[in-house]
């Protein structure tokens, strides 16, 4: 018997009328969904970088949304573990980049007029994650206007309350204070001082308040990595196009190093320099 016969050895061999492992995770349609639209051989790199990424946003948002929901119910230590598999997740997505920075300026030259105005910039994922973290700039719902379940799932979301909203209700609800508003405005990045306050009495107490006190870590946690993915496209796209205009009309680099500055939970980040 070959070593081969051994070690596969009560393994199954026939599936044509079970299902198989490439039909449990559907590889069929994964596999022959890249389509170049140029001869560029780099051009496959640049798809599926992209591609993966939106499988990797499928699944955070999927951890975020449940993460609220038990939050809502009263539940924090369920959501610890969602928050810190998000912040995991955001480490894979700006490994993601390191790959995509093997790509020259003169090989993404090659296929970029096949892109015309299409853009990461429109990605209805990318979006809903900023939404369910409490970044919600109503204005950029027109992008998905053409997309009515995108649309439809943006709209639903701005009609809830934010992750980090939720975030805020648990805390003030346990320490029995009165609800505070504190998700970002359209335009105000800006921590709000009575949320900060609130942050801060966490903070200086951490055994009075253990499990508010892992829940804001958690937070800190996600948008570290969630600002390091930032810079990361940001460095992606300068050593690529340097400071060309981006496909989908925005100022390119210098509109992904404003965004650089938008912190999604400001009063977790502030509070640090009055402890």
């Amino acid at each position: 018997m070959s070593d081969f016969d051994k070690a596969a050895k009560g393994a199954k061999m026939d599936f044509a009328k079970d299902m198989s492992y490439g039909d449990y995770l559907g590889l069929d349609a994964i596999l022959t969904a890249q389509h170049p639209l140029s001869d560029a051989h780099d051009e496959m790199l640049f798809i599926v970088q992209h591609q993966t990424s939106e499988l990797w946003m499928r699944l955070a948002i999927h951890e975020l949304q449940e993460a609220r929901r038990v939050m809502l119910s009263g539940e924090l230590k369920p959501a610890f573990k969602m928050l810190t598999r998000v912040a995991r997740i955001f480490e894979q997505l700006n490994s993601a980049w390191d790959v995509l920075r093997t790509m020259t300026p003169s090989e993404y030259t090659a296929f970029r007029p096949s892109l015309g105005n299409s853009s990461g910039f429109q990605s209805h994922q990318y979006r809903l994650v900023e939404y369910l973290l409490g970044n919600r700039i109503g204005a950029l719902m027109a992008l998905h206007k053409h997309k009515p379940v995108a649309f439809e799932a943006l709209s639903g979301e701005l009609a809830q309350p934010s992750l980090y909203q939720v975030a805020i209700d648990v805390t003030c609800d346990r320490m029995g204070m009165a609800p505070l508003a504190g998700a970002p405005s359209d335009s105000d990045w800006q921590a709000v001082p009575a949320v900060q306050d609130m942050w801060q009495k966490v903070y200086q107490d951490p055994k009075a308040h253990w499990e508010l006190y892992e829940l804001a870590e958690k937070l800190v946690d996600l948008e570290d990595y969630f600002r390091r993915w930032r810079f990361n496209h940001v460095t992606t796209v300068e050593r690529i196009i340097g400071f060309k205009r981006g496909t989908g009309g925005t100022s390119g680099v210098a509109y992904l190093r404003s965004m650089l500055e938008v912190e999604l939970f400001p009063e977790l980040w502030q509070v640090r320099g009055v402890l």
